[in-house]
């Protein structure tokens, strides 16, 4: 009964700024637009291009530029979430970043050598992330505490909504890569343009705004002090270890249809991820609303981030026992269930545990680090596994022994229940 006053009471925002109508509803375009390009580019039309341009190396090409372009994400995502923290606004840095990943994708998709496939995507990288390190900082910025669950569940929904879409458009454009990156970063830009015109910028105010400038030394000990906090360095651990095992297996998924599994005759690998990335997504969504209600209803955390870690890590043997396409279904459905309960709640638990609202952006983008330094592992890792261990068998088996080590990171989590 407390939990239901609680969420009906009113409360005013971090910030103390007024609540915007429709800017949830403006955070999941957002949001899907971003998963959208992450999904479609990096997952179809990425593989398809390297497979091209590098037919005999395209699992090494692809790890590696994965992995340098990874670099890219987690130097500009916190970066540019300190330097929005420091300017008062988001919206320049979600408007920039978006027209300037338009112009990089419309570079990317003009090139036909694997050197300047790895520097297109690279810039990309780079500019996406000062839109996301933007995008993110708001829900800190301006949902009240007691209703972070429900808002990082909503937003959330842009990983189904954008991964479908996302794979859905790569895999209707992947026979013109030119056009297909044109139109990733024409929904982008649209997201962008869309939040940032019916939402209006609240300055923001205090010591993140205020601040004198310090040397650069200070200046990195103050960006990376959030991981002095016991809480949020364990957060941080335990996102990280489950990022490096979903993107080791998830990263090759359209090499792992391609050499892996038997697909029914007729059905190619592009195919197979647009049936594939509904089945997910729709796993996703759902457990993604449940998970972000049922822990706010509950006021617990823990327990969801935990137990969808460790599923995330189980269902990792079902294509190892079964190389078929019934497998790969089964498959997609429990890693969407799981993932997607553990983002949503995740995302919540990590705004309970920041040391400073005033440093959200540039704390969040520290967090960011969890999702785009493993990304530049897993490249390199599932490249050596594939290659060094015969298959991808091996492949899955590990992606699931770091999901499941995740999990058990979050038990030493002890300001959130």
């Amino acid at each position: 009964m407390a939990t239901h006053e609680a969420v009906d009471t009113p409360v005013p925002t971090p910030a103390g700024t007024p609540r915007q109508r429709g800017l949830l509803p403006l955070l999941l375009v957002a949001n899907s637009a971003m998963i959208a390009l992450y999904m479609g580019v990096g997952s179809v039309l990425l593989p398809t291009q390297i497979a091209a341009v590098a037919p005999d190396d395209k699992v090494a090409v692809l790890g590696l530029i994965g992995g340098i372009s990874a670099i890219f994400a987690t130097a500009f995502n916190p970066i540019a979430g300190a330097l929005s923290d420091r300017s008062g606004r988001r919206n320049p840095w979600i408007l920039g970043g978006a027209l300037a990943s338009l112009a990089c994708l419309a570079f990317l998709g003009s090139v036909s050598t694997a050197l300047l496939v790895g520097i297109g995507w690279c810039l990309i990288q780079a500019t996406m992330n000062v839109y996301q390190a933007a995008v993110t900082a708001i829900v800190p910025d301006r949902i009240p505490v007691v209703r972070r669950g429900t808002a990082s569940a909503l937003v959330g929904l842009g990983l189904p909504i954008g991964g479908t879409v996302g794979v859905l458009v790569a895999s209707q454009t992947v026979a013109h890569l030119r056009t297909g990156y044109l139109v990733f970063g024409a929904i982008v830009a649209g997201a962008a343009l869309l939040l940032t015109g019916f939402c209006r910028d609240v300055p923001r105010t205090g010591p993140a705004a205020d601040a004198p400038a310090r040397p650069k030394r200070a200046q990195l000990a103050v960006f990376l002090s959030a991981l002095a906090h016991h809480d949020f360095r364990w957060a941080f651990i335990g996102r990280a270890l489950m990022v490096l095992g979903y993107f080791s297996v998830v990263g090759y998924q359209l090499y792992i249809l391609d050499d892996h599994i038997a697909l029914p005759a007729g059905l190619a690998p592009p195919a197979a991820m647009a049936v594939l990335t509904p089945v997910s997504m729709v796993a996703m969504a759902l457990s993604t609303v449940l998970g972000g209600l049922l822990s706010d209803r509950w006021n617990r955390r823990k327990v969801f981030v935990g137990v969808s870690a460790a599923l995330a890590g189980l269902v990792m043997v079902v294509p190892v026992v079964s190389r078929t396409w019934t497998g790969m279904l089964v498959f997609s459905a429990l890693n969407g269930l799981a993932f997607g309960c553990f983002m949503a709640v995740d995302t919540a638990l990590v705004t309970l545990v920041l040391p400073r609202a005033e440093d959200a952006a540039r704390d969040m983008g520290v967090l960011n680090i969890a999702n785009a330094g493993p990304q530049i592992i897993a490249p390199f890792v599932a490249s050596a596994v594939v290659t060094a261990l015969g298959g991808y068998t091996p492949l899955f088996l590990v992606g699931g022994a770091l999901s499941l080590i995740g999990a058990l990171a979050i038990l030493p989590i002890r300001s959130v229940r």
